[in-house]
């Protein structure tokens, strides 16, 4: 009587369905073996190595197709193959482990587009004395650079974490939101901007934060959608804004027209 096990006792052992291990038969992946004399086939060692073997590739992302010749191939030629194999089982383990990543993330929304260093800067900026607006506008202005942008944001951010050690800067920004809720015509508008470009172009990390991003790219369009991003653009604040960026123009600051393409 030939030793071995019978096909049902095979595919378990395998990981496979009887129905499977018959398809292979068909593929010519695994030959069956004899049958007993009692009329059962028996899956011996060999048997059992090949079906472990088909299933093992087959489950890799091998196509069956080409699992045959593969098994057939010389020893370099395997282990070249089995070799790519598991470069690519390590991909996609690596596009598994972000799209885990990116699951747990997703309960907190800013975390699900924005890099820790991002969230923990923005967590900062209240302590700091920034108003909630002004973080609002600062989340929304940053998941659009991070879209946008996204080969310039981690230099960005580290020139916007040196900037929140400029004590002056938070001075500004609360008086630029103030500025957004008076008049666009008044007078008190120009002299902030003036102001601020004033200090912008004394503290060379500082400028960082508005040309690091730009820098990056010719589209001015991506720039204004960024630069002039934020719930609550009021037209005081974008005429601010527009002679905040006048000013750093005449200084020699590359800073891209709206209109410019």
């Amino acid at each position: 009587m030939r030793s071995g096990v019978t096909i049902g006792r095979a595919a378990a052992f395998v990981g496979v369905t009887v129905k499977t291990v018959r398809h292979y038969h068909r593929l010519g992946l695994v030959q069956e073996p004899d049958r007993d004399s009692s009329g059962y086939r028996r899956y011996g060692s060999a048997e059992l190595l090949r079906l472990v073997q088909v299933r093992t590739l087959a489950a890799a992302g091998v196509p069956l197709a080409e699992v045959g010749s593969l098994l057939d191939a010389d020893a370099v030629l395997f282990a070249a193959a089995v070799s790519e194999v598991d470069r690519q089982l390590t991909d996609r383990i690596d596009e598994l482990v972000a799209r885990r990543d990116m699951l747990r993330r997703l309960a907190d929304g800013d975390r699900a587009l924005l890099p820790d260093r991002a969230v923990a800067l923005l967590d900062r900026m209240p302590d700091l004395g920034f108003a909630a607006d002004e973080v609002a506008a600062t989340r929304e202005g940053w998941v659009l650079a991070r879209a946008l942008v996204p080969e310039g944001f981690d230099d960005y951010l580290a020139h916007f974490a040196n900037a929140l050690e400029d004590p002056q800067l938070v001075a500004l920004t609360k008086l630029a939101a103030e500025a957004a809720t008076w008049e666009p015509d008044d007078p008190r508008i120009a002299e902030v901007a003036a102001v601020a470009a004033e200090h912008y172009l004394a503290n060379p990390a500082l400028l960082e934060t508005v040309t690091s991003l730009q820098a990056r790219t010719d589209l001015a369009a991506r720039y204004t959608l960024i630069a002039r991003s934020g719930a609550k653009q009021t037209p005081a604040a974008m005429h601010l804004t527009s002679l905040f960026e006048a000013r750093l123009r005449e200084a020699g600051v590359r800073v891209p027209r709206p209109e410019s393409s």
